[in-house]
Protein backbone atom coordinates (compact mmCIF):
# COMPACT_ATOMS: atom_id res chain seq x y z
CA UNK A 1 0.00 0.00 0.00
CA UNK A 2 3.31 2.16 0.02
CA UNK A 3 3.06 2.89 -3.92
CA UNK A 4 -0.22 3.63 -5.98
CA UNK A 5 -2.30 0.60 -7.84
CA UNK A 6 -1.90 2.52 -11.35
CA UNK A 7 0.92 2.88 -13.16
CA UNK A 8 -0.32 6.94 -14.03
CA UNK A 9 2.67 7.16 -16.67
CA UNK A 10 1.88 4.32 -18.23
CA UNK A 11 -2.15 5.57 -18.27
CA UNK A 12 -1.58 8.86 -19.55
CA UNK A 13 0.43 7.48 -22.31
CA UNK A 14 -1.97 5.21 -23.51
CA UNK A 15 -4.58 7.59 -23.35
CA UNK A 16 -2.31 10.22 -25.56
CA UNK A 17 -2.85 7.41 -27.96
CA UNK A 18 -6.05 6.48 -27.61
CA UNK A 19 -7.26 10.28 -28.25
CA UNK A 20 -4.89 10.37 -31.41
CA UNK A 21 -7.32 7.57 -32.66
CA UNK A 22 -10.21 9.70 -31.72
CA UNK A 23 -9.30 12.18 -33.72
CA UNK A 24 -8.12 9.94 -36.43
CA UNK A 25 -10.78 7.06 -36.68
CA UNK A 26 -13.50 8.27 -34.64
CA UNK A 27 -13.78 12.06 -35.97
CA UNK A 28 -12.14 12.85 -39.04
CA UNK A 29 -12.90 9.72 -40.54
CA UNK A 30 -16.50 9.42 -39.06
CA UNK A 31 -17.14 12.73 -40.86
CA UNK A 32 -15.80 12.27 -44.26
CA UNK A 33 -18.05 11.42 -46.82
CA UNK A 34 -15.39 9.71 -49.04
CA UNK A 35 -15.75 6.92 -46.40
CA UNK A 36 -17.89 4.29 -45.75
CA UNK A 37 -21.26 4.88 -43.32
CA UNK A 38 -20.64 1.59 -42.37
CA UNK A 39 -18.31 -1.76 -42.87
CA UNK A 40 -21.24 -4.42 -42.79
CA UNK A 41 -20.51 -7.58 -40.90
CA UNK A 42 -22.74 -10.66 -40.01
CA UNK A 43 -22.81 -11.33 -36.58
CA UNK A 44 -20.54 -14.37 -36.56
CA UNK A 45 -18.23 -12.41 -38.28
CA UNK A 46 -18.06 -9.51 -36.10
CA UNK A 47 -17.60 -11.22 -32.76
CA UNK A 48 -14.68 -13.49 -34.17
CA UNK A 49 -13.28 -9.96 -35.62
CA UNK A 50 -13.18 -8.13 -32.16
CA UNK A 51 -12.76 -11.36 -30.04
CA UNK A 52 -14.83 -10.37 -27.15
CA UNK A 53 -13.60 -13.03 -24.83
CA UNK A 54 -13.06 -11.89 -20.92
CA UNK A 55 -9.48 -13.79 -20.31
CA UNK A 56 -8.13 -13.90 -16.65
CA UNK A 57 -5.08 -11.72 -17.95
CA UNK A 58 -5.12 -8.74 -19.16
CA UNK A 59 -3.74 -7.27 -22.57
CA UNK A 60 -0.84 -4.96 -23.79
CA UNK A 61 -1.12 -1.89 -24.82
CA UNK A 62 -0.50 -2.15 -28.57
CA UNK A 63 -3.63 -4.83 -28.24
CA UNK A 64 -5.95 -2.47 -26.83
CA UNK A 65 -5.00 -0.07 -28.91
CA UNK A 66 -6.04 -2.29 -31.99
CA UNK A 67 -9.32 -3.07 -30.27
CA UNK A 68 -10.33 0.87 -29.67
CA UNK A 69 -9.57 1.40 -33.67
CA UNK A 70 -11.76 -1.86 -34.12
CA UNK A 71 -14.48 -0.32 -32.21
CA UNK A 72 -14.46 2.72 -34.10
CA UNK A 73 -13.72 1.12 -37.34
CA UNK A 74 -16.78 -1.29 -36.93
CA UNK A 75 -19.13 1.11 -35.96
CA UNK A 76 -21.91 3.07 -37.68
CA UNK A 77 -19.89 6.17 -38.00
CA UNK A 78 -23.39 8.22 -37.35
CA UNK A 79 -21.63 11.68 -37.96
CA UNK A 80 -21.21 10.99 -41.41
CA UNK A 81 -22.96 13.38 -43.94
CA UNK A 82 -24.95 10.26 -45.43
CA UNK A 83 -26.22 8.89 -42.23
CA UNK A 84 -29.96 9.67 -42.34
CA UNK A 85 -31.30 6.83 -40.26
CA UNK A 86 -31.76 8.39 -36.89
CA UNK A 87 -33.29 11.63 -35.41
CA UNK A 88 -30.35 12.40 -34.38
CA UNK A 89 -26.96 12.68 -36.86
CA UNK A 90 -23.50 14.33 -36.98
CA UNK A 91 -20.54 15.54 -35.07
CA UNK A 92 -20.29 18.90 -32.91
CA UNK A 93 -17.38 19.40 -32.19
CA UNK A 94 -17.76 21.50 -29.18
CA UNK A 95 -20.63 19.28 -27.69
CA UNK A 96 -18.21 16.18 -28.04
CA UNK A 97 -15.73 18.05 -25.75
CA UNK A 98 -18.25 18.84 -23.32
CA UNK A 99 -19.09 14.99 -23.54
CA UNK A 100 -15.09 14.24 -22.94
CA UNK A 101 -15.35 16.99 -19.89
CA UNK A 102 -17.69 15.00 -18.50
CA UNK A 103 -16.68 11.77 -18.58
CA UNK A 104 -13.28 13.08 -17.58
CA UNK A 105 -14.76 14.46 -14.30
CA UNK A 106 -16.74 11.51 -13.57
CA UNK A 107 -19.50 13.19 -11.12
CA UNK A 108 -22.77 13.16 -10.55
CA UNK A 109 -24.93 16.59 -10.57
CA UNK A 110 -27.10 15.65 -7.01
CA UNK A 111 -25.45 17.95 -4.78
CA UNK A 112 -23.75 20.72 -5.43
CA UNK A 113 -20.55 19.49 -2.89
CA UNK A 114 -19.85 16.95 -5.70
CA UNK A 115 -20.60 18.87 -8.80
CA UNK A 116 -20.48 22.79 -8.42
CA UNK A 117 -19.81 23.81 -11.90
CA UNK A 118 -22.30 20.83 -13.56
CA UNK A 119 -25.06 22.18 -10.97
CA UNK A 120 -25.21 25.47 -12.15
CA UNK A 121 -24.78 24.75 -15.57
CA UNK A 122 -27.62 22.42 -15.44
CA UNK A 123 -29.53 25.27 -14.21
CA UNK A 124 -29.04 27.32 -16.29
CA UNK A 125 -29.75 25.33 -19.08
CA UNK A 126 -33.18 24.03 -18.25
CA UNK A 127 -33.75 28.13 -17.23
CA UNK A 128 -32.51 29.09 -20.95
CA UNK A 129 -35.31 26.20 -22.13
CA UNK A 130 -37.97 27.37 -19.84
CA UNK A 131 -37.73 30.83 -21.49
CA UNK A 132 -38.27 29.77 -25.15
CA UNK A 133 -41.16 27.49 -23.93
CA UNK A 134 -42.40 30.51 -22.83
CA UNK A 135 -42.58 30.41 -19.29
CA UNK A 136 -41.16 32.51 -16.75
CA UNK A 137 -40.33 30.28 -13.76
CA UNK A 138 -40.80 26.24 -13.51
CA UNK A 139 -38.88 23.52 -12.58
CA UNK A 140 -36.71 20.58 -14.65
CA UNK A 141 -34.39 17.88 -15.19
CA UNK A 142 -32.28 16.14 -17.49
CA UNK A 143 -33.25 12.09 -17.86
CA UNK A 144 -31.88 9.28 -19.56
CA UNK A 145 -33.34 10.42 -22.74
CA UNK A 146 -37.07 10.75 -23.57
CA UNK A 147 -38.94 8.09 -23.21
CA UNK A 148 -37.91 9.08 -18.99
CA UNK A 149 -38.95 12.16 -19.58
CA UNK A 150 -42.59 11.37 -20.77
CA UNK A 151 -42.74 8.71 -17.76
CA UNK A 152 -41.84 11.42 -15.44
CA UNK A 153 -44.68 13.41 -16.58
CA UNK A 154 -47.02 10.88 -16.14
CA UNK A 155 -45.58 10.38 -12.47
CA UNK A 156 -45.75 13.93 -11.42
CA UNK A 157 -49.15 13.95 -12.92
CA UNK A 158 -50.15 11.46 -11.18
CA UNK A 159 -48.69 12.50 -7.72
CA UNK A 160 -50.41 16.02 -7.98
CA UNK A 161 -53.96 14.90 -8.38
CA UNK A 162 -53.20 11.90 -6.05
CA UNK A 163 -50.59 12.90 -3.51
CA UNK A 164 -51.39 9.74 -1.69
CA UNK A 165 -50.36 7.60 -4.32
CA UNK A 166 -46.79 8.02 -3.51
CA UNK A 167 -46.86 5.99 -0.13
CA UNK A 168 -49.74 3.85 -0.70
CA UNK A 169 -49.42 3.44 -4.47
CA UNK A 170 -52.07 2.35 -7.02
CA UNK A 171 -54.59 1.02 -3.94
CA UNK A 172 -56.51 3.54 -3.04
CA UNK A 173 -56.15 5.60 -6.67
CA UNK A 174 -59.13 5.32 -9.16
CA UNK A 175 -58.18 3.69 -12.69
CA UNK A 176 -57.08 6.58 -14.63
CA UNK A 177 -57.14 7.66 -17.98
CA UNK A 178 -54.61 8.55 -20.40
CA UNK A 179 -54.58 10.14 -23.77
CA UNK A 180 -52.27 10.30 -26.81
CA UNK A 181 -52.34 10.40 -30.55
CA UNK A 182 -51.87 7.25 -32.83
CA UNK A 183 -49.11 8.58 -33.38
CA UNK A 184 -47.81 9.19 -30.24
CA UNK A 185 -44.33 7.77 -29.24
CA UNK A 186 -44.76 4.48 -27.73
CA UNK A 187 -42.63 5.72 -24.56
CA UNK A 188 -46.39 6.26 -23.23
CA UNK A 189 -47.79 2.76 -23.32
CA UNK A 190 -44.51 1.88 -21.87
CA UNK A 191 -44.88 4.62 -19.14
CA UNK A 192 -48.13 3.29 -18.58
CA UNK A 193 -46.54 -0.34 -17.98
CA UNK A 194 -43.89 0.83 -15.57
CA UNK A 195 -45.83 3.16 -13.20
CA UNK A 196 -48.79 0.16 -12.58
CA UNK A 197 -51.42 2.49 -14.54
CA UNK A 198 -51.66 0.05 -17.34
CA UNK A 199 -51.44 0.00 -21.04
CA UNK A 200 -54.98 -0.65 -21.23
CA UNK A 201 -55.81 2.45 -19.61
CA UNK A 202 -53.54 4.52 -22.36
CA UNK A 203 -56.47 5.97 -25.11
CA UNK A 204 -55.09 6.69 -28.48
CA UNK A 205 -56.99 9.49 -29.60
CA UNK A 206 -57.27 9.07 -33.80
CA UNK A 207 -55.52 11.50 -35.93
CA UNK A 208 -56.29 13.17 -39.41
CA UNK A 209 -54.30 11.89 -42.57
CA UNK A 210 -51.55 14.45 -42.06
CA UNK A 211 -50.93 12.40 -38.24
CA UNK A 212 -51.97 15.41 -35.93
CA UNK A 213 -54.05 14.71 -33.21
CA UNK A 214 -58.02 15.76 -33.61
CA UNK A 215 -59.23 17.82 -30.57
CA UNK A 216 -62.74 16.64 -31.43
CA UNK A 217 -61.73 13.12 -30.96
CA UNK A 218 -60.18 13.10 -27.87
CA UNK A 219 -63.22 15.39 -26.00
CA UNK A 220 -65.09 12.29 -27.74
CA UNK A 221 -62.57 10.04 -25.99
CA UNK A 222 -62.40 11.54 -22.22
CA UNK A 223 -66.49 11.62 -22.03
CA UNK A 224 -65.90 8.13 -23.17
CA UNK A 225 -63.54 7.01 -20.14
CA UNK A 226 -65.65 9.16 -17.99
CA UNK A 227 -68.73 7.20 -18.58
CA UNK A 228 -66.79 4.02 -18.35
CA UNK A 229 -66.03 4.85 -14.66
CA UNK A 230 -62.20 5.64 -15.11
CA UNK A 231 -61.15 9.17 -14.01
CA UNK A 232 -58.84 10.79 -16.95
CA UNK A 233 -55.72 12.16 -16.03
CA UNK A 234 -52.95 13.39 -18.76
CA UNK A 235 -52.82 14.04 -22.35
CA UNK A 236 -50.11 13.58 -24.28
CA UNK A 237 -49.97 16.05 -26.93
CA UNK A 238 -47.52 16.00 -29.58
CA UNK A 239 -44.56 18.30 -31.16
CA UNK A 240 -43.38 16.62 -34.03
CA UNK A 241 -44.47 12.46 -34.25
CA UNK A 242 -41.22 10.23 -34.97
CA UNK A 243 -42.73 9.16 -37.95
CA UNK A 244 -44.09 12.09 -39.97
CA UNK A 245 -43.49 15.15 -37.73
CA UNK A 246 -46.60 15.67 -37.23
CA UNK A 247 -47.54 18.58 -35.00
CA UNK A 248 -50.53 18.38 -32.82
CA UNK A 249 -53.11 21.86 -32.18
CA UNK A 250 -51.67 22.69 -29.12
CA UNK A 251 -54.11 25.48 -28.24
CA UNK A 252 -56.76 23.80 -29.31
CA UNK A 253 -55.82 20.17 -27.11
CA UNK A 254 -54.50 23.02 -24.27
CA UNK A 255 -58.83 24.16 -24.50
CA UNK A 256 -59.92 20.78 -23.55
CA UNK A 257 -57.56 20.14 -20.79
CA UNK A 258 -58.25 23.20 -19.67
CA UNK A 259 -62.23 21.95 -19.45
CA UNK A 260 -61.84 18.81 -17.87
CA UNK A 261 -59.03 19.45 -15.50
CA UNK A 262 -56.20 17.36 -17.25
CA UNK A 263 -52.59 17.66 -16.93
CA UNK A 264 -51.11 18.74 -20.90
CA UNK A 265 -48.12 16.95 -21.09
CA UNK A 266 -46.44 17.66 -24.42
CA UNK A 267 -43.85 15.64 -25.89
CA UNK A 268 -41.56 17.83 -28.01
CA UNK A 269 -38.61 15.68 -27.96
CA UNK A 270 -38.20 15.72 -31.39
CA UNK A 271 -39.89 19.15 -32.67
CA UNK A 272 -39.16 21.08 -29.62
CA UNK A 273 -35.74 22.71 -31.37
CA UNK A 274 -38.12 24.38 -33.70
CA UNK A 275 -38.28 26.76 -31.02
CA UNK A 276 -34.81 28.20 -31.46
CA UNK A 277 -36.11 29.45 -35.05
CA UNK A 278 -38.19 32.47 -35.11
CA UNK A 279 -39.63 30.97 -38.95
CA UNK A 280 -40.58 27.49 -37.35
CA UNK A 281 -41.52 28.28 -33.60
CA UNK A 282 -45.35 28.70 -34.77
CA UNK A 283 -45.26 24.92 -35.42
CA UNK A 284 -45.32 25.05 -31.59
CA UNK A 285 -48.10 27.54 -30.97
CA UNK A 286 -49.65 26.96 -27.59
CA UNK A 287 -46.64 25.07 -25.68
CA UNK A 288 -46.61 27.46 -23.12
CA UNK A 289 -50.12 26.49 -21.61
CA UNK A 290 -49.23 22.57 -21.13
CA UNK A 291 -47.76 21.49 -17.40
CA UNK A 292 -44.68 19.78 -19.01
CA UNK A 293 -42.46 19.32 -21.84
CA UNK A 294 -40.31 16.63 -23.44
CA UNK A 295 -37.12 18.58 -24.87
CA UNK A 296 -34.13 16.53 -26.28
CA UNK A 297 -31.43 18.69 -27.86
CA UNK A 298 -29.45 15.10 -28.94
CA UNK A 299 -31.64 14.85 -31.73
CA UNK A 300 -32.12 18.18 -33.91
CA UNK A 301 -29.56 20.03 -32.38
CA UNK A 302 -26.62 17.16 -32.54
CA UNK A 303 -25.79 17.66 -29.40
CA UNK A 304 -24.98 13.99 -28.60
CA UNK A 305 -26.59 10.92 -26.87
CA UNK A 306 -27.78 11.92 -24.65
CA UNK A 307 -29.64 15.02 -23.80
CA UNK A 308 -33.11 15.36 -22.63
CA UNK A 309 -34.69 17.95 -20.96
CA UNK A 310 -38.25 17.22 -18.33
CA UNK A 311 -39.29 21.01 -17.96
CA UNK A 312 -41.99 21.85 -15.67
CA UNK A 313 -44.37 24.58 -15.54
CA UNK A 314 -44.64 24.45 -11.98
CA UNK A 315 -42.53 25.93 -9.43
CA UNK A 316 -43.39 24.78 -6.17
CA UNK A 317 -41.40 21.80 -5.97
CA UNK A 318 -43.78 19.76 -7.11
CA UNK A 319 -40.83 17.37 -8.72
CA UNK A 320 -38.80 17.45 -5.35
CA UNK A 321 -41.93 16.25 -3.38
CA UNK A 322 -43.04 13.50 -5.91
CA UNK A 323 -39.29 12.01 -6.08
CA UNK A 324 -37.85 13.39 -2.80
CA UNK A 325 -36.74 10.98 0.06
CA UNK A 326 -34.27 12.65 1.10
CA UNK A 327 -31.20 10.43 1.39
CA UNK A 328 -29.50 11.60 4.87
CA UNK A 329 -26.41 10.78 3.34
CA UNK A 330 -25.83 12.62 0.40
CA UNK A 331 -29.12 15.26 1.14
CA UNK A 332 -28.22 16.72 4.41
CA UNK A 333 -30.11 19.51 5.95
CA UNK A 334 -27.65 21.00 7.68
CA UNK A 335 -24.55 22.09 5.01
CA UNK A 336 -22.87 24.96 4.97
CA UNK A 337 -24.04 26.42 1.54
CA UNK A 338 -27.60 26.34 0.10
CA UNK A 339 -28.88 22.98 -0.05
CA UNK A 340 -31.89 24.36 -2.60
CA UNK A 341 -28.66 23.50 -4.93
CA UNK A 342 -28.84 19.48 -4.07
CA UNK A 343 -30.93 18.76 -6.97
CA UNK A 344 -30.64 15.19 -7.26
CA UNK A 345 -33.76 14.26 -5.26
CA UNK A 346 -36.09 15.54 -7.61
CA UNK A 347 -35.32 13.03 -9.86
CA UNK A 348 -35.89 8.87 -9.63
CA UNK A 349 -32.10 8.03 -10.32
CA UNK A 350 -29.56 8.38 -7.93
CA UNK A 351 -26.55 8.76 -10.39
CA UNK A 352 -27.08 11.14 -13.68
CA UNK A 353 -24.71 11.90 -16.09
CA UNK A 354 -24.42 16.07 -16.61
CA UNK A 355 -25.91 15.89 -19.82
CA UNK A 356 -26.36 19.83 -19.57
CA UNK A 357 -22.95 20.26 -19.93
CA UNK A 358 -22.17 19.49 -23.90
CA UNK A 359 -25.50 21.45 -24.26
CA UNK A 360 -24.29 24.15 -22.35
CA UNK A 361 -20.52 24.74 -24.54
CA UNK A 362 -22.38 24.24 -27.65
CA UNK A 363 -24.46 27.00 -27.05
CA UNK A 364 -21.97 29.27 -25.59
CA UNK A 365 -20.19 28.54 -29.06
CA UNK A 366 -22.74 29.38 -31.50
CA UNK A 367 -25.12 30.97 -29.32
CA UNK A 368 -28.86 31.03 -29.64
CA UNK A 369 -29.08 31.86 -33.28
CA UNK A 370 -26.75 29.67 -34.66
CA UNK A 371 -28.24 27.13 -32.98
CA UNK A 372 -31.95 28.22 -34.69
CA UNK A 373 -29.78 28.89 -37.77
CA UNK A 374 -28.83 24.98 -37.73
CA UNK A 375 -32.99 24.01 -37.66
CA UNK A 376 -33.72 26.13 -40.59
CA UNK A 377 -30.89 24.81 -42.21
CA UNK A 378 -32.19 21.47 -42.05
CA UNK A 379 -35.76 22.32 -42.92
CA UNK A 380 -34.38 23.93 -46.25
CA UNK A 381 -32.82 20.85 -47.41
CA UNK A 382 -35.61 19.26 -46.42
CA UNK A 383 -37.94 21.23 -48.93
CA UNK A 384 -34.34 20.96 -51.56
CA UNK A 385 -34.83 17.14 -51.59
CA UNK A 386 -38.83 17.53 -51.40
CA UNK A 387 -38.42 19.63 -55.00
CA UNK A 388 -35.75 16.99 -56.21
CA UNK A 389 -38.06 13.67 -55.54
CA UNK A 390 -41.32 14.92 -56.65
CA UNK A 391 -39.05 15.75 -60.33
CA UNK A 392 -37.79 12.12 -60.39
CA UNK A 393 -39.03 9.51 -61.66
CA UNK A 394 -40.01 6.39 -59.90
CA UNK A 395 -40.25 8.59 -56.40
CA UNK A 396 -43.67 9.12 -55.15
CA UNK A 397 -44.18 11.20 -51.82
CA UNK A 398 -46.39 9.32 -49.27
CA UNK A 399 -47.20 13.06 -47.99
CA UNK A 400 -45.96 17.04 -47.58
CA UNK A 401 -43.65 16.93 -45.07
CA UNK A 402 -44.40 19.24 -42.31
CA UNK A 403 -41.16 19.32 -40.81
CA UNK A 404 -37.92 17.39 -41.49
CA UNK A 405 -39.49 13.96 -42.06
CA UNK A 406 -39.57 13.42 -45.42
CA UNK A 407 -41.18 10.22 -46.33
CA UNK A 408 -41.44 8.27 -49.84
CA UNK A 409 -41.96 5.35 -51.83
CA UNK A 410 -39.54 4.38 -54.59
CA UNK A 411 -41.41 2.54 -57.37
CA UNK A 412 -38.85 0.14 -59.30
CA UNK A 413 -39.81 0.02 -63.10
CA UNK A 414 -40.99 -3.04 -62.85
CA UNK A 415 -43.92 -2.04 -61.01
CA UNK A 416 -44.34 1.56 -62.54
CA UNK A 417 -47.41 1.72 -64.89
CA UNK A 418 -49.07 -0.85 -62.37
CA UNK A 419 -52.57 -0.20 -60.55
CA UNK A 420 -52.89 0.32 -57.08
CA UNK A 421 -54.01 -3.32 -56.31
CA UNK A 422 -52.76 -5.77 -53.23
CA UNK A 423 -50.73 -7.55 -55.50
CA UNK A 424 -48.60 -3.73 -56.29
CA UNK A 425 -48.68 -2.69 -52.59
CA UNK A 426 -47.75 -6.32 -51.36
CA UNK A 427 -44.68 -6.04 -53.99
CA UNK A 428 -44.15 -2.26 -53.28
CA UNK A 429 -44.17 -3.03 -49.60
CA UNK A 430 -40.91 -5.24 -50.38
CA UNK A 431 -39.04 -3.01 -52.14
CA UNK A 432 -37.26 -0.42 -49.12
CA UNK A 433 -36.12 -3.01 -46.95
CA UNK A 434 -34.52 -4.60 -50.32
CA UNK A 435 -32.82 -1.44 -51.38
CA UNK A 436 -32.07 -0.77 -47.46
CA UNK A 437 -30.13 -4.25 -47.27
CA UNK A 438 -28.15 -3.55 -50.66
CA UNK A 439 -27.41 0.43 -49.21
CA UNK A 440 -26.34 -1.16 -45.87
CA UNK A 441 -23.96 -4.01 -47.38
CA UNK A 442 -22.47 -1.34 -49.46
CA UNK A 443 -21.87 0.76 -46.59
CA UNK A 444 -22.79 3.75 -49.20
CA UNK A 445 -25.19 5.37 -46.87
CA UNK A 446 -28.33 4.74 -44.37
CA UNK A 447 -31.64 5.95 -44.14
CA UNK A 448 -34.72 4.25 -41.76
CA UNK A 449 -38.19 2.98 -43.51
CA UNK A 450 -40.98 1.36 -41.93
CA UNK A 451 -44.72 0.81 -42.43
CA UNK A 452 -47.79 3.00 -40.84
CA UNK A 453 -51.46 1.75 -40.91
CA UNK A 454 -52.58 0.69 -44.04
CA UNK A 455 -49.40 2.18 -45.57
CA UNK A 456 -47.05 0.07 -46.78
CA UNK A 457 -43.05 0.15 -45.89
CA UNK A 458 -42.04 3.89 -47.03
CA UNK A 459 -38.50 5.71 -46.51
CA UNK A 460 -38.19 8.37 -43.87
CA UNK A 461 -35.73 10.94 -44.59
CA UNK A 462 -33.83 12.82 -41.54
CA UNK A 463 -31.49 15.80 -41.74
CA UNK A 464 -30.50 16.87 -38.61
CA UNK A 465 -26.70 17.25 -39.90
CA UNK A 466 -25.37 20.88 -40.70
CA UNK A 467 -22.76 19.00 -42.98
CA UNK A 468 -25.07 17.41 -45.41
CA UNK A 469 -24.79 19.56 -48.75
CA UNK A 470 -26.74 19.19 -51.81
CA UNK A 471 -24.53 16.88 -53.22
CA UNK A 472 -25.33 14.28 -50.66
CA UNK A 473 -28.53 14.99 -51.20
CA UNK A 474 -28.40 14.33 -54.43
CA UNK A 475 -25.94 11.38 -54.16
CA UNK A 476 -28.90 9.89 -51.76
CA UNK A 477 -31.60 10.18 -53.87
CA UNK A 478 -28.90 8.64 -56.96
CA UNK A 479 -28.36 5.87 -54.95
CA UNK A 480 -31.59 4.93 -54.18
CA UNK A 481 -32.71 5.22 -57.60
CA UNK A 482 -29.67 3.26 -58.54
CA UNK A 483 -30.45 -0.42 -55.89
CA UNK A 484 -33.48 -0.09 -56.46
CA UNK A 485 -33.84 -0.24 -60.46
CA UNK A 486 -33.64 -3.82 -61.28
CA UNK A 487 -35.86 -5.02 -58.35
Amino acid sequence: LDDPGLDIAAGEEFLQEVFQILLEEGVRKSTDVTQKVCDWKEPQELRELLDLELRSDGEGQERLLQRCRDVLRLSVRTGHPRFFNQLFSGLDHHALAGRFLTETLNTSPYTYEVAPVLVLVEEQVLAKLRELVGWSSGDGIFAPGGSMSNMLAMNVARFRRFPESRSRGNWDVPRLGLFASQESHYSILKGAALLGIGTDNVHLVRTDERGKMIPEELEKEIQRVKAEGSEPLFVCATSGTTVLGAFDPLDAIADICARHGLWLHVDAAWGGSALLSPQLRHLLAGIHRSDSVTWNPHKLLMVGLQCSAFLLRDSSGLLQRCHGVGASYLFQRDKFYDVSLDTGDKSPQCGRRADGLKLWILWKAVGTRGLGWRVERAFAATRYLLEQVKRREGFQLVMEPEFINLCFWFIPPSLQGQDSSPEFWDKLGKVAPAIKEKMIRRGSMMVGYQPLGSRVNFFRHIITNPAVTRQDLDFFLDEIQELGWDL
